[in-house]
């Protein structure tokens, strides 16, 4: 039976959810949070082995971790369990989606991009999301940021690029990041304390950024703006009901009045029989769908014999915004004659970027435009790569085994293992002069999605349509390999014919009417008033550059429309 009713229910806490809940909860009305992950306060990501053996989502199997993993026959894909989202595990990244981006294709071929809004229409959104998420550049005129090893090496590779290309065509940019850096007014310092307008939802202190490499694992020392220091925490002094744990099953129209009910199980005992969990039903005026791209065209898949007029769109338009990945290896300096230092664990994850202009914007590029950034990843990972060097390992081994038999054969008293010890751990330049790269872009939206015959997500996906476009960013990353002096290595799922993404968008796009989308171009859905969807899975195709921002924009435009009418 039905229970408690709120004015909005919102499922999910990332990019779409947390906005919508904050905007409906400030305007006045009751709003109750759904998120089926824990609650991460600083210094709660996990980081021994044990723990992040433990960190993926898989209820069923006992895990109730941070990273959910979603696998399909060409494409898999990465995204959060957790209150904030995606915000936990991204990199910060807050780039406007470029104005001549906003294609307006004619339907009738899979894969037709049409977006029912413009830029202009997005951007005074844009301005109130940045607003609140304080993005900061990384701080390249300080010390010691503006010696960040993988920050010059970008700058050096963007030069060279440039100086054979037309005017305009690359462009090298220091991104908004959501980190801070630096209390406002000071000279950006690593690990001094942020001063905060009110306490956040944790009730803990959190430090600028240390330049640690960690932002995917999760931050814990607070330094990400991740939502549930703002928007979350903003909707929680606004009375927001916000319940972790919570995982939706169902929704559907109410019956016998308007308005919606939803069903959902609680996994805080963690049981591993999650068939077993009794369902708890909530009833609401309005329901914001925010579950993520993949999550919520699951969930209305799902729940589609109760929303029978829910468009034929649904599930089209599946893309990964583009996403690639490629590596640089033992690059090197000539004028040094010594491997270049790219030190990608220094820094955030991303410090910078490259954009590659498109063909829409009439400066002389051909084909689809993207962006490459610099992909960092924690220390702990330079330490695993260099010790996949078994020979190495085994020969340096061998050099400190002997030097520690002399030693205790020869009984010297000045006998030192010192530079023993530090010949055991080697040069450290295999994982010093490498640099993984990140390329995002307009690949082609044609991936549908629909549920098979065990009722679990399938997703018709392969790399075909954009293969011009891929192959354009793997010679730009070539080249940029070139440029440093380097060897390049493609991501190697490509020669499987298989992408990964952290950026799932499309299945349930917007679009002009019900032929063209599942939702307006103010997320409702067409034919159930009150009805949203509020993130990735309404962009009618990929963004570009990191799609963050402007899921937040977007559901930022979503909510005040709703409030207004």
């Amino acid at each position: 039976m039905p229970g408690e009713h709120f004015d909005t229910i919102v499922i999910g806490s990332g990019f779409g959810g947390s906005v919508m809940a904050c905007r409906f909860a400030e305007a006045g009305q009751t709003v109750c949070v759904l998120e089926r992950g824990k609650a991460y306060a600083p210094g709660s990501f996990p980081r021994s082995p044990y723990e992040m053996k433990q960190n993926f989502w898989d209820p069923s199997q006992g895990l109730h971790g941070m990273y959910n993993v979603w696998s399909f026959r060409n494409l898999g894909a990465v995204v959060s369990s957790g209150l904030g989202g995606g915000s936990l595990i991204y990199a910060n990244v807050l780039i406007r989606k470029d104005e001549r981006w906003f294609v307006t294709e004619q339907p009738g071929r899979p894969g037709y991009e049409a977006w029912p809004i413009t830029r202009k229409d997005l951007d005074p959104h844009y301005a109130n999301v940045e607003s609140v998420l304080a993005p900061q550049r990384y701080p390249a005129n300080h010390s010691p940021y503006g010696q960040t090893p993988k920050l010059l090496a970008m700058k050096a590779a963007a030069a060279a690029l440039s100086a054979q290309a037309t005017p305009g065509e690359i462009e090298f940019l220091l991104p908004n990041l959501a980190v801070t850096f630096g209390n406002p007014g000071q000279t950006p310092v690593p690990g001094e304390p942020i001063r905060e307008e009110f306490s956040n939802l944790h009730g803990r202190t959190r430090d600028t950024c240390r330049l640690c490499g960690e932002c995917d694992i999760g931050c814990n020392y607070g330094s990400k703006n991740t939502l549930d220091y703002n928007y979350l925490t903003r909707a929680k002094r606004a009375h927001a009901d916000i319940r972790t744990r919570c995982e939706v099953r169902s929704f559907r129209p109410r019956a016998t009045d308007k308005g919606y009910e939803v069903s959902y199980v609680d996994h805080t005992e963690e049981l591993v029989d999650t068939k077993t969990l009794p369902l708890q039903t909530l009833t609401c005026g309005k329901l914001v769908l925010a579950a993520g791209a993949l999550g919520s065209t699951f969930l209305l898949l799902k729940n589609q014999a109760q929303f029978p007029n829910v468009s034929s769109r649904l599930g089209h338009a599946i893309n990964g915004n583009g996403d690639i990945l490629g590596l640089l290896l033992h690059s090197y300096d000539h004028a040094t004659g010594k491997g270049r230092v790219m030190e990608p664990s220094q820094g955030p994850v991303i410090t910078s970027a490259i954009r590659f202009a498109d063909q829409l914007d009439g400066v002389g590029a051909s084909g689809r435009g993207f962006y490459i950034e610099d992909a960092g990843y924690p220390q702990f990972v330079n330490w695993l790569a260099q010790s996949a060097d078994i020979a190495g390992t085994a020969a340096r081994f061998t050099s400190f085994l002997w030097a520690w038999i002399r030693m205790h054969t020869i009984a010297n008293p000045t006998s030192d293992l010192g530079h023993a010890l530090s010949g055991l751990v080697g040069s450290g330049s295999f994982t010093r002069s490498a640099l993984p790269l990140l390329g995002m872009g307009r690949d082609v939206p044609a991936g549908v999605a629909s549920l098979n015959e065990r009722g679990q997500l399938a997703l018709d996906w392969s790399i075909a349509p954009s293969e011009a476009y891929f192959n354009r960013v793997r010679a730009a990353m070539s080249a940029m390999a070139d440029a440093l002096e380097a060897s390049y290595e493609d991501d190697p799922l490509w020669a499987l014919s298989r992408e990964i993404t952290v950026h799932p968008l499309g299945g349930c796009p917007m679009g002009l009417d019900r032929e063209q989308g599942v939702v307006n171009s103010y997320g409702e859905v067409f034919g159930y008033p009150g009805f949203y969807i509020a993130d990735g899975s309404v962009l009618p195709g990929p963004v570009g550059p990191n799609p963050s921002l402007t899921i937040a924009a977007c559901a930022d435009r979503f909510a005040q429309n709703a409030i207004e009418h």
